[in-house]
């Protein structure tokens, strides 16, 4: 089970990665572009690459992940804390920041990543 300290451990890996508040909610930006934010004690909003990525997840897993109709039409998931394992979460947070980063560093750090 993931919480939200999970999540900063996370985040902390990935380089400029800042955490701050936005709807007065603990959240995380890179070159201020959003990646995430806790919604509510064990929903976390995440950006998504695109609406199709974000379908795939609501229908692969949707104990996991699920939207309401605020973001119907935003490229974010929201995802139950509870329900994901901490790989999954890695997984899904690093292609948010993928998705926020700026181009330059996304392939700085993807480039560091693979020989290392």
């Amino acid at each position: 089970m993931a919480t939200f300290a999970t999540v900063q451990a996370i985040m902390a890996a990935l380089p400029d990665a800042v955490e701050g508040v936005s709807f007065r909610t603990p959240s995380f930006t890179v070159r201020k572009k959003f990646i995430c934010r806790l919604r509510e004690a064990d929903v976390l909003v995440v950006k998504v690459e695109d609406l199709l990525l974000r379908d795939g997840l609501l229908h692969s897993k949707p104990a996991i992940y699920f939207i309401t109709p605020h973001y119907a039409d935003y490229p974010a998931v929201l995802v139950r804390l509870s329900h994901i394992s901490d790989a999954e979460l890695e997984d899904i947070l690093t292609d948010a920041w993928f998705a926020a980063a700026p181009k330059r560093l996304a392939k700085s750090f993807a480039e560091r990543h693979e020989s290392g």
